[in-house]
């Protein structure tokens, strides 16, 4: 059990001696202190000093259906009590792996019904790294080895996702990327579209890619993979005519398409998955995150019968995890999109909050001198902090607005993320109206205190 008469000074303390942090400068933290979150409810956390903070990134962009949902613990409760623990090798399955296969297979996109399960979107990641290099072996076109991916496009942090993802923060840690992985521009309208419309933009930055293939030659790339939305990339939104091209070179010189869908999934852009608000039709998909949300590790990949079949009758599959379909976390999932869909939450999201929020980050832009863009879909956004709007002139490192702003937020009891010089929201899908004027009103507020500081009000 946790200690109970612990100060924030003592776990600050316990947590410097001890733990290293993700993504996180350990000289920077220790000077400011480990923030320790102690509880949450609903779309809230509270900390060890007691404050009240409203959630508005749902953990990191996956606690879908908010926080405190006694049936998702009795669920992994129940089950730990009947089975809790049994793999998915040697010939084996629980039915807790197979009915969670099933459901997934009924809200991804018509023909993703072959499941694999890991543990992690990195793991993910990884999964279709072998996957599709090996349908292709099996297809008798081994030299189909190479994956495109995208600038500030994020897969995960083992080294084969990192080499995919395209952050040059994270290539730069270690210098070492593994070989066999080649990156294109991200789809960017506001910092990199210049005088094109956003429509002809879409098509240029979507042929980035058919250069690409034909570089390296059609014959030696195995996979084109993308996020609907660029999320931890800042939250990119592509125009309307990025995905359709993208799709069409896909298939012009059979390229395998890949949507990682690990924070676009179960009802974050107002679809069950991003593929879907985009009208992407992908041969395989990788999920995480929402499946549970966030509640127990756990994440999948969706396969087509094309990709699937070849597999199948390939042969062993050398691959897989200790984990693999926990029965815990297959148990929590299942009940998770159990609530989703009798919640109606897909719905709400594209029909009420999403609109809502989408709304209401617009007018707060109208009113900062220093947001030059918002962008996103359903309950996902970012809000682009510039110093020119006419120009569209973003800020940089230096004035370290992104910051100032989250820090500010914190302090006023509001989560919001940095990324990059923009603000990113990616609140619980269970977030109400009222909770949303609270989010707008605690955030404008960190923009006025973020604008003064940069000399803009």
């Amino acid at each position: 059990m946790l200690k109970a008469d612990m100060s924030t000074a003592d776990w600050r303390a316990l947590d410097q001696a001890h733990h290293v942090h993700s993504f996180t400068d350990p000289r920077a933290m220790n000077v400011k202190g480990t923030r320790v979150i102690t509880r949450a409810d609903g779309v809230y956390v509270w900390d060890s000093d007691g404050a009240k903070l409203l959630d508005a990134m749902a953990g990191l962009w996956c606690v879908n259906v908010g926080y405190g949902r006694k049936e998702l613990v009795e669920a992994g409760r129940a089950q730990m009590e009947v089975l809790p623990y049994y793999n998915n090798h040697f010939q084996s399955a629980t039915p807790q792996m197979i009915e969670l296969a099933s459901l997934i297979a009924e809200v991804t996109p018509p023909g993703l019904d072959q499941i694999v399960f890991a543990n992690s979107g990195s793991e993910a990641i990884d999964t279709v790294l072998r996957m599709v290099r090996h349908f292709w072996r099996l297809q008798g076109r081994p030299s189909k080895q190479i994956f495109i991916g995208r600038s500030l496009g994020y897969h995960g942090s083992t080294l084969a996702a990192t080499s995919l993802g395209g952050m040059a923060h994270m290539h730069g840690m270690d210098n070492a990327l593994l070989p066999g992985f080649e990156h294109i521009g991200h789809p960017h309208w506001y910092t990199q579209g210049g005088d094109l419309t956003p429509e002809a933009f879409g098509l240029e930055a979507a042929r980035e890619l058919e250069a690409k293939i034909l570089e390296l030659g059609p014959e030696n790339v195995a996979a084109f993979i993308g996020e609907p939305v660029q999320g931890a990339g800042g939250v990119i939104v592509p125009p309307s005519t990025y995905w359709p091209e993208i799709q069409r070179i896909c298939r012009l010189y059979d390229v395998l398409l890949v949507a990682d869908e690990v924070i676009c999934g179960f009802g974050r852009t107002g679809s069950w998955f991003g593929s879907q608000t985009f009208g992407i039709e992908p041969d395989l998909m990788t999920m995480a995150k929402g499946l549970s949300s966030g509640y127990v590790p756990i994440s999948a990949v969706a396969m087509n019968a094309r990709v699937a079949d070849t597999i199948n009758q390939g042969g062993l599959i050398a691959h897989g995890y200790t984990y693999s379909g926990h029965p815990v976390a297959c148990a929590v999932a299942i009940e998770n999109i159990g609530i989703i869909r009798r919640e109606g939450l897909v719905e709400r999201v594209r029909e009420d909050v999403g609109p809502y929020l989408q709304s209401r980050l617009q007018q707060l832009a109208e009113e900062s001198p220093i947001v030059g863009e918002v962008r996103g879909v359903g309950l996902m956004a970012a809000l682009q902090l510039v110093r020119d709007k006419a120009t569209r002139e973003v800020c940089t490192a230096e004035d370290n607005a992104a910051i100032l702003c989250r820090d500010y937020a914190a302090d006023n009891g509001l989560i919001a993320r940095a990324l990059g010089q923009a603000m990113a929201l990616s609140p619980p899908l269970t977030i109400t109206r009222g909770e949303i004027d609270e989010l707008i009103s605690k955030l404008g507020s960190a923009l006025d205190h973020t604008a003064r500081a940069l000399g803009r009000l």
